[in-house]
């Protein structure tokens, strides 16, 4: 520590006690206001009565004013207590309400709880999980709408408390809320042939490019949705990276391309179909540093899995790996 530090403590932290027995002592002027009886005011605050009486002197010497007129039969206010009273109440209560604050911060029941979500998820799911969050927690919430590769640096940097991430991540040093799928399949033009048939399999979109979110936002999801369109025979011929859903859509009504989508409410424009077999699926979980878990991030935790399963999607089944892959990554 260096001389500047060490003298700043030295300084500090008798600060700190005078202010600490400041308020001590104002708690004892008030007791003895109250009661005008030096015996009757020691049994309120469970001390005996030569510690109580030195401690309101020495409250007046701090303060350079008598505050009680007192002899062998009476205890009165001088007028300086009188006009003090009302203040030293004033600074308890604020130290009260300071404490309870605190209290409530530890407990998780005060402050701003940092949440991140993915840019996908939808107006109609951020709309539901404002509400969703305020009956769990007091805490105010503060969305950021940023993808998974984004979410995890914030986490990691403390910007952020907590996130809806699309898994695959790495997770050693994060815990899990829990994890909902929901499988995928394809926007088409409606006139493509096939926007007729009840289902696709991947193999059938060869020919067609594949417009999918951009790498950096969430790469090992991006290699694992690439890697499972070649393992079932799909290889597109152009890889689309759309920031927005406008921009996807226009992409497949332009032709020649393809787009992943849950399938809940997709647009009015385009034909969805599911994929065979389910090869592909969103895994999606709120997520958070290990040792940071509060109150607040359950009931983020819990808000999130009640508006996604409003949403259609349905708990994983078995345990998760490390990097999750689809549920279904052959087909027969």
């Amino acid at each position: 520590m260096s001389k500047s530090n060490i003298a700043r403590a030295a300084i500090c932290e008798p600060l700190s006690s005078l202010l600490v027995d400041l308020l001590r002592y104002l708690r004892y002027f008030l007791v003895v206001a109250e009661e005008l009886h030096f015996g009757r005011a020691a049994v309120r605050l469970h001390m005996s009565q030569p510690p109580l009486s030195q401690s309101i002197q020495r409250l007046e010497r701090e303060l350079g004013v008598r505050l009680f007129d007192r002899d062998a039969r009476r205890v009165a206010l001088t007028d300086a207590g009188r006009q003090l009273l009302p203040e030293a109440r004033d600074v308890l209560a604020g130290e009260d309400r300071l404490r309870g604050l605190a209290e409530r911060f530890r407990r998780g029941e005060a402050g701003v709880l940092r949440a991140g979500v993915p840019p996908d998820l939808g107006g109609r799911a951020v709309a539901a999980l404002l509400p969703a969050f305020r009956e769990r927690s007091p805490v105010e919430l503060k969305l950021r709408e940023i993808g998974t590769a984004e979410q995890l640096r914030a986490l990691a940097d403390r910007t952020l408390d907590v996130g809806v991430l699309r898994l695959p991540f790495d997770v050693s040093w994060l815990s899990l809320g829990e994890v909902l799928t929901s499988p995928l399949g394809v926007l088409l033009r409606p006139d493509h042939p096939l926007a007729a048939a009840p289902d696709v399999r991947l193999a059938d979109l060869n020919g067609l490019g594949l417009v999918l979110f951009p790498r950096a936002a969430a790469p090992a999801l991006h290699d694992e949705v690439l890697t499972t369109c070649a393992r079932h025979g799909y290889t597109p011929t152009e890889v689309h990276q759309a920031g927005t859903a406008e921009f996807a859509l226009g992409l497949v009504l332009a032709g020649g391309a393809v787009a992943l989508h849950d399938g809940v409410s997709p647009p009015a424009d385009v034909a969805w179909r599911p994929l065979r077999g389910t090869p592909l699926l969103w895994r999606t979980a709120p997520a958070w540093p290990r040792g940071r878990h509060t109150p607040a991030v359950t009931a983020f935790a819990d808000a999130v899995a009640e508006v996604l399963v409003a949403r259609g999607m349905r708990p994983a089944e078995g345990t998760l790996p490390r990097y999750p892959r689809p549920a279904a990554e052959y087909l027969s």
